[in-house]
């Protein structure tokens, strides 16, 4: 139920990443290649990058198919960024949000996306908005799964958790809630990439020391991309990948144990990869 790209780089055209190769995101709107979930992709899309000495990213986002847009063709063209995150959306269900549904949901520094679909929505996360402050409820962009996950997350966040162990902590609290949910969830802030692997496909291409793409599916036949198995959290710079396998979530929760700060979702100890050359982007 969508798919979603992040990179990590040398400044480059929007379109190098997202349009021109002969998989890209652009052409996976309509025509994905491992989609488990889902086949046309025209519910939305939106693209979140980085302006130089701008830490605060810039968001496009639109209600429809990326491929009726010709302003994102134009944009994708001439905008250069070192860092963006982008995704194309299948509505879970439909919904009247428009765009605002349309991922990346951004905060501050920090760019999301999530693939997939929370079973039981919304009734089986109810109690989990119940756990929320009132501010970020009223401050949640649309009113699907996604942007709850992403209200979640960016609750853990703002209280001081890193990136990796946001996301996995949310992924294990949600899927304690909603059994079957499909959690592969993306984040940026311009210099890191976090992501899970949970019910859907997650690839990763890196040069060392030069740049990391983190997507759905590969975006051309490259060798050199690398499948993360399912149930792994990714984190990734520019310079390398680590991989660490997430655990199921138990049921039910211990007593006296605080499932939103609940680190037992990561198994030690952390796998490094040790990326290879891919084709490199031009200068």
């Amino acid at each position: 139920m969508c798919r979603h790209i992040a990179y990590l780089g040398p400044d480059l055209a929007l379109g190098w990443v997202l349009v021109d190769p002969p998989h890209a995101l652009f052409r996976q709107s309509w025509a994905p290649r491992r989609q488990r979930y889902g086949t046309v992709n025209a519910d939305g899309f939106g693209v979140g990058w980085y302006a130089e000495g701008d830490p605060v990213p810039g968001r496009y986002r639109r209600a429809g198919p990326i491929w009726g847009d010709q302003s994102f063709a134009d944009l994708a063209r001439v905008v250069r960024t070192g860092a963006l995150l982008a995704a194309v959306r299948d509505a879970t269900v439909a919904g009247a949000d428009d765009e605002a549904a349309a991922a990346p949901f951004a905060a501050g520094v920090w760019l999301f996306s999530h693939n997939g679909a929370v079973a039981g929505w919304p009734r089986s996360l109810a109690h989990l908005a119940d756990g929320l402050p009132a501010v970020e409820l009223l401050s949640m962009e649309a009113r699907n799964d996604s942007a709850l996950v992403w209200a979640l997350v960016l609750n853990r966040l703002r209280a001081g958790d890193e990136e990796g162990q946001a996301l996995a902590d949310t992924v294990l609290e949600v899927a304690r809630a909603a059994p079957g949910s499909r959690l592969n969830l993306l984040l940026t802030n311009g210099d890191t990439i976090a992501a899970t692997a949970w019910g859907d496909t997650l690839w990763y291409l890196a040069a060392p020391g030069r740049s990391t793409v983190v997507a759905s599916e590969p975006y051309d036949d490259d060798p050199h991309w690398v499948e993360v198995p399912d149930r792994t959290l990714l984190a990734a710079s520019r310079t390398d990948v680590l991989l660490t396998p997430l655990k199921e979530p138990e049921d039910p929760v211990r007593p006296g144990s605080d499932p939103g700060h609940d680190d037992s979702s990561l198994v030690p100890p952390v796998s490094l990869v040790s990326p290879v050359l891919p084709k490199e982007p031009p200068a």
